[in-house]
């Protein structure tokens, strides 16, 4: 999610841009004997519509897996300048939100789609010192609580109420940050996290350098003090559980992207995108289980 949309589609279609290789885990040196991960099977993942982020929907019932690509941008919400999409989000009482940013400017945007399929935007100002980046978003067991988080190496994540679902919230008002996640150790380039449990989320980082655990492009596992909300900040304790699959016929650069994780099934997934030309052939999506 480093690249705006703009830069990404025409690298695309020019043949350098990533195709999403949607992967999920298997174990390595587990945190615990809970996360080992056994691969059950895969799909094809498409290009452009499918590699940036990735959401299970449980409502309403039956409903298909959502994706997000340079594809999926609409062309009023391009034009407006928010070009980039990240790591949506769907809770479990049927709104879904994906989180945008612009090339510049002083505000971020969650794009909310209400069960009865209407949309509507909620736009948040920075705070003082807060990056630009709007990379993913995961949105709390009861609903009510929305973390987001910034690219780079950061030592925190942010929690605003969720928009659309919290009554606090409005279109027309500024989406403000309600509280913070402190981090016991340093992040770097996360691009998507997810609740596998009310205080616990697994995250995908693109960290390309390894040093903050000793691997490049980890599966980190987040566990919070206690359940995020406006009361106050909480901490979380950072795991590294094993680097994620870096799997192509290519060499070169891979980049880790969104992370879900369906409680339903107990389905994890995770998309990475192949290097080079195998962006147009090594495009699938695996999926794990716990074991």
């Amino acid at each position: 999610m480093r690249l705006p949309a703009r830069q990404r589609c025409h690298a695309a279609l020019t043949g350098v841009v990533a195709l999403a290789t949607a992967v999920v885990l298997s174990a390595a040196p587990p945190a615990s004997a809970a996360d080992t991960w056994t691969e059950v099977g895969s799909d094809r993942a498409d290009p452009l519509t499918e590699s940036q982020g990735l959401t299970s929907v449980e409502v309403p019932a039956n409903s298909p897996n959502r994706y997000t690509g340079i594809g999926t941008i609409p062309a009023d919400v391009s034009s407006r300048g928010w070009n980039h999409v990240g790591d949506p989000d769907a809770s479990y009482n049927g709104y879904y939100i994906e989180p945008y940013q612009a090339d510049s400017g002083s505000s971020k945007m969650f794009r909310v789609q209400k069960p009865d399929g209407s949309w509507a935007e909620y736009v948040h100002s920075l705070s003082s010192g807060e990056a630009l980046n709007n990379s993913w978003v995961a949105i709390s067991p009861d609903g009510q609580w929305m973390l987001a988080g910034e690219y780079g190496t950061m030592s925190r994540l942010l929690v605003f109420p969720t928009p659309g679902v919290n009554s606090s919230t409005s279109p027309s008002a500024n989406l403000p940050q309600a509280s913070t996640v402190n981090l016991d150790h340093a992040v770097r380039d996360v691009q998507g996290c997810d609740f596998s449990g009310p205080t616990t989320l697994l995250c995908s980082s693109d960290d390309p350098a390894g040093t903050l655990f000793g691997i490049t492009k980890p599966l980190l596992q987040v566990d919070l003090s206690a359940a995020p909300g406006g009361s106050g900040d909480v901490s979380g304790h950072v795991t590294a559980l094993r680097q994620l699959p870096l799997r192509s016929s290519c060499s070169g650069t891979f980049e880790t992207e969104g992370i879900d994780y369906d409680r339903r099934t107990g389905t994890l997934r995770v998309i990475v995108v192949s290097p080079g030309f195998c962006v147009l052939t090594d495009s699938k999506t695996y999926r794990f289980t716990r074991s």
